[in-house]
């Protein structure tokens, strides 16, 4: 297992601007695909972007595409969600997560997740 730590929510207006962030434990981070997920109120959780040990291959869900980007450094054991014109349906809690095995889309193919971090977007 791996202990993820997520930072950088926050309360934004739409059109902002925000970064999050996921320190990971352990000497391995650099092996795992990644991904950040959500959950919004009443809502089952959804992918969001994922991005290859490497950082050369992502992949996002299309509401996000051409908004946000997904990075990551791996001599800091940190990957990034930069989220740019931010909406109001943005709003959710934000997790980053180990991909495990499964489609890069699903929640299930996700494990080792961290607490979380609030965005809340504001019209």
């Amino acid at each position: 297992q791996v202990q993820l730590v997520e930072s950088g929510g926050g309360l934004v207006q739409a059109g902002g601007s925000l970064r999050l962030s996921c320190v990971a434990s352990g000497r391995t981070f650099s092996r795992y695909r990644m991904g950040w997920l959500r959950q919004a109120p009443g809502k089952e959780r959804e992918f969001v972007a994922t991005i290859n040990w490497s950082g050369q291959n992502t992949y996002y869900t299309d509401s996000v595409k051409g908004r946000f980007t997904i990075s990551r450094d791996n001599t800091k054991n940190t990957v990034y969600l930069q989220m740019n014109s931010l909406k109001p349906e943005d709003t959710a809690i934000y997790y980053c997560a180990r991909w495990y095995s499964g489609a890069y889309d699903s929640a299930e193919a996700y494990d080792s997740w961290g607490q979380g971090t609030q965005v809340t977007v504001s019209s």
